[in-house]
């Protein structure tokens, strides 16, 4: 090999369109179909369960805010990781890293894997529950063939990604006009005494906070792609805009639909909350409710897997991951080890999970580092005003999203304390053992290095230089 490596640079190819695509088609779903059921079963009635989607829209979209700032201001790649490692310092920062790649992410594309493979077969088996195996296998191909896409070209995934995000808002838009349909009508009994049975327990409201935000989940995705998104200064902004609003007044109207044409207690009970209602809405054609959920939910898996990869790029280049992470191919442009390490990991804990725990922990992880992540933005505005700053938020919005953040780390244990929650709070505090001798003393450094040479050759990849 040359000693005089050619640089590669990640080409910026992802506009307005796309990168509100890639918010907005990331948000929508699996969990939209989901969810519902486990935020009423969970916060007890209707009304209430329509507060939750309103409150998790609002915290969404001014935490969207303050990451809009965050990615003006520190205009590289990598998310929540780039900003912590520029204001909390390396340790913090590989702690997220640690636990992002082996776990909150993995068990993200997981858990849309799974929401995935559940409308799929859910078509076959309207009786009886579908055999785990299957589901997880279907689930195992889908992670497989989104990789492949996002491994042979960025554009084609994009076009992918802008593909499904008309679908799902079509899909919604079906739900919400069937729902306004059957309300017109006079079917409002599921209304009356909305409020009635409402849990009002701080373990409760956390737990349905946390089943709302799931489904919320990618509201950040932009912010680990901004090296490759065209002005980001204007587009960044200008993309949560559009797409959280969006997503957040779809919510709300689907929930609405589905209390409308479906009791309580039936909404509770359904496993495939959008299958139940196009059966009672649809009739025959119920059945395209499937398809379109699981497209959704397809799109979903696309999106996070795009920018996941990502991250796990970024980390790789600031030393925090092995080298040949930090590559990209040499034709292509896109960050294939990276891609395909996050599928080995993401196929890894889709064997032992299941939907709800993963879910409610990853949930748990990930706000744990938000808050983190928005006390830099503090951080920043106090100490360091004098960067510039293309978009800018008043200082009361981070300083109301953190402490929505601690409540949502703190409300479930303190309220109901369960030995998980401190396994997870033990796994990313190990992250911490891991970065001294591994990456702060560089211990063994020699044993990757004929692997690193191997597999640059094989997968025909070479380092990658920031794209500022």
């Amino acid at each position: 090999m040359d000693s005089k490596t050619q640089k590669l640079i990640l080409k910026r190819e992802v506009g307005l369109m796309g990168a509100v695509s890639l918010i907005g088609g990331t948000m929508i779903g699996s969990g939209i179909f989901m969810s519902p059921q486990t935020v009423l079963y969970n916060i007890g009635s209707p009304g209430a369960s329509l507060v939750v989607w309103a409150c998790c829209g609002v915290l969404v979209i001014l935490a969207s805010f303050c990451y809009a700032e965050l990615g003006t201001v520190i205009r590289e790649s990598g998310g929540e990781y780039i900003y912590i490692l520029k204001t909390s310092g390396p340790v913090v920062a590989f702690m997220l890293i640690f636990s992002s790649v082996l776990f909150v992410r993995p068990a993200s594309i997981a858990g849309i894997a799974l929401g995935f493979a559940q409308y799929v077969v859910a078509p076959f088996y309207l009786d009886c529950t579908p055999p785990v195996l299957l589901v997880k296998c279907v689930a195992a191909a889908a992670i497989i063939v989104v990789a492949t896409v996002n491994c042979l070209n960025v554009r084609f995934s994009m076009s992918v990604q802008v593909f499904f995000m008309v679908t799902k808002v079509l899909t919604l838009a079906v739900i919400i006009i069937g729902g306004m349909v059957v309300l017109i009508r006079g079917h409002t009994e599921n209304f009356e005494d909305s409020f009635e049975n409402t849990n009002v327990g701080i373990n409760p409201i956390g737990i349905a906070l946390y089943q709302g935000l799931w489904s919320y989940d990618g509201w950040s995705n932009l912010n680990n792609v901004t090296e490759e998104l065209k002005r980001p200064e204007v587009n960044l902004p200008r993309a949560v805009v559009i797409a959280i609003s969006l997503v957040t007044g779809l919510y709300v109207l689907v929930n609405v639909s589905y209390l409308t044409v479906m009791t309580p207690k039936e909404l509770v009970s359904s496993s495939a909350v959008a299958v139940t209602w196009g059966n009672k809405v649809l009739g025959s054609w119920g059945w395209i409710m499937s398809v379109a959920a699981a497209l959704s939910a397809f799109g979903s898996l696309n999106g996070t897997f795009f920018s996941g990869g990502r991250v796990c790029f970024v980390a790789a280049r600031e030393g925090h991951m092995p080298d040949i992470l930090a590559m990209a191919h040499i034709h292509r442009l896109t960050p294939s080890p990276a891609l395909i390490f996050t599928t080995v990991v993401s196929l890894v804990v889709l064997i032992p999970g299941d939907f709800q725990s993963i879910v409610n922990f990853f949930s748990f992880t990930a706000w744990f580092f938000y808050a983190i992540t928005l006390s830099g933005l503090l951080y920043l505005k106090i100490k360091k005003p004098e960067l510039p700053r293309p978009y800018r938020v008043p200082i009361i919005l981070p300083i109301l999203v953190l402490i929505a953040a601690v409540f949502l780390v703190l409300a479930p244990i303190i309220d109901d304390p369960q030995i998980e929650y401190l396994y997870v709070t033990l796994f990313i505090l190990s992250g911490a053992i891991v970065y001294i001798p591994f990456i702060h003393y560089k211990l063994c450094p020699g044993l990757l290095t004929k692997l690193t040479v191997f597999l640059q050759l094989f997968l025909e990849v070479a380092p990658a230089e920031k794209n500022l």
